[in-house]
């Protein structure tokens, strides 16, 4: 049996070029390739939309678009990405096919091409053996995004971060004894949810590893599934064990810089024991990343646009504070002009001076002081015994002993005479200059009257 596997889609006002280009490429191949049945893991939008949004309408045409080829299951993904709810009228816009929302725990089968859901989590003893009596095309285990807060609710916040990968993994063990049996009667079983996978590598190349992670590979092959189909991670892994698969087909499209390796969907082929899944690339955006440890080399800049072409183009340096402006963004923007999209980022490495390097990892007075005068090329000897000095004395001694130090090292000033020298005499008196008699002071100005207060200020 041939199932077509998105997600991630990410419908919204921003990716709706990238999302609908890509995804409506997928819808078209998976026709072509005559897949019987679609299902979407989650994250169909980006955000909340508004029910005139382009975006929203464009995804709804995709989706009943495949609804009249197949049933079709669409998964509830990340809260922030989808909003509970926002599926919900999804359910009514089935073409020839139904389209059903798994947007709470519950196994689904497929029978003639309709939906039925357990009541509870898992099927009871009465569903399933009334279900292996239909045998139906195939039985979905379906586990949406789990509500966190809710989960803090009932186990408490310290246990909710670790706790909900041990919730998860007691459901996938209660599905398993069900699937084994749907098994046994040569029945397909696909499991379907959004979370990640401990261990798994994001679309920047990062591993995932840590105690807070939804699954483990051991809880998700625990489910007993043919094939486990996965949503949340952008990147295309798969996991075997014993035929059956585990697998994420990524995103879509590409919606950010740096992502790695290829964007599409994956087509399964399901049978019990013999599970494959394939990717098949959808036409999504080409990015070129480039960064530089310092300015940005423009000669390599130059080369690279010259086959940017209609690709999107990311350009990332570092550069110290003081050289800031040495770089020419309008250069840069000038050489990819003809790019679809360029983005240029700067990181700039603040100038740190130090006064005396090292002075604040010593411990002591006395270590700081043989640091600073190792640094500032300084005879440390004598500033330590002074330092001594000043931790173990008193005040008015220690400037007693300076005084007297000072006393003792003073020397006695010699006075120099001059003698008179003949040249230096005065000169005889007749030779002097004859005295000027004074003259009679001049009469002080008459002081100005205030008449002109009482003039003609304008008299001609």
């Amino acid at each position: 049996m041939q199932l077509a596997h998105f997600s991630d889609l990410h419908y919204a006002p921003d990716n709706l070029i990238e999302s609908d280009r890509c995804f409506s490429f997928a819808v078209s191949d998976a026709i072509e390739r005559g897949a019987e049945v679609g299902v979407i893991s989650g994250d169909s939008t980006d955000h909340r939309l508004d029910a005139h949004a382009p975006s929203l309408n464009a995804l709804a045409t995709q989706v009943h678009r495949l609804a009249n080829s197949m049933p079709v299951l669409m998964l509830q993904g990340t809260f922030s990405h989808e909003p509970p709810g926002t599926l919900d009228n999804f359910a009514l816009m089935g073409g020839t096919h139904q389209i059903f929302v798994a947007d709470r725990v519950a196994q689904v089968a497929l029978i003639d091409g309709r939906f039925w859901a357990s009541k509870g989590p898992v099927f009871s003893d009465d569903e399933l053996r009334q279900f292996i009596d239909l045998k139906p095309e195939v039985v979905f285990t379906c586990l949406p995004t789990v509500n966190k807060g809710q989960l803090a609710a009932s186990v408490g916040a310290l246990e909710a971060g670790t706790g909900l990968g041990d919730v998860l993994a007691a459901f996938l063990a209660a599905a398993g004894r069900v699937n084994r049996q749907f098994r046994a009667s040569g029945i397909r079983t696909v499991g379907v949810s959004h979370g990640t996978v401990n261990g798994c590598t994001t679309e920047h190349g990062v591993v995932m590893a840590g105690f807070d992670h939804e699954f483990s590979l051991t809880a998700l092959f625990d489910a007993e599934c043919d094939g486990f189909m996965l949503g949340h991670i952008h990147k295309e892994q798969q996991w075997e064990r014993d035929s059956r698969l585990v697998a994420y087909p990524g995103s879509i499209g590409r919606f950010h810089y740096g992502e790695e390796g290829d964007k599409g969907y994956l087509v399964w082929n399901v049978e019990p024991g013999n599970t494959t899944a394939t990717l098949v690339p959808t036409p999504s955006r080409q990015m070129i990343c480039v960064d530089f440890d310092g300015p940005p080399d423009m000669a390599r800049l130059e080369e690279i646009a010259a086959a940017a072409g209609d690709k999107f183009v990311r350009v990332r340096w570092q550069i110290d504070e003081e050289h800031r402006q040495a770089v020419d963004r309008e250069a840069i923007k000038a050489l990819f002009a003809g790019a679809a999209d360029l983005k240029v980022e700067a990181r700039i490495l603040p100038v740190v001076r130090s006064r005396a390097q090292g002075i604040s990892l010593e411990t002591t007075v006395e270590g700081k002081l043989a640091r600073w005068c190792d640094l500032a090329s300084v005879e440390a000897d004598p500033l330590q015994e002074r330092l001594q000095l000043l931790a173990s004395g008193d005040a008015e001694a220690i400037a007693a002993s300076v005084l007297e130090r000072i006393d003792s090292l003073a020397q006695p000033l010699s006075l120099a005479v001059v003698l008179p020298h003949p040249a230096a005499s005065t000169p005889a008196l007749e030779d002097a200059a004859p005295a000027v008699e004074p003259q009679p002071a001049k009469p002080a100005a008459a002081a100005s009257t205030l008449d002109w207060l009482n003039d003609d200020l304008f008299a001609a």
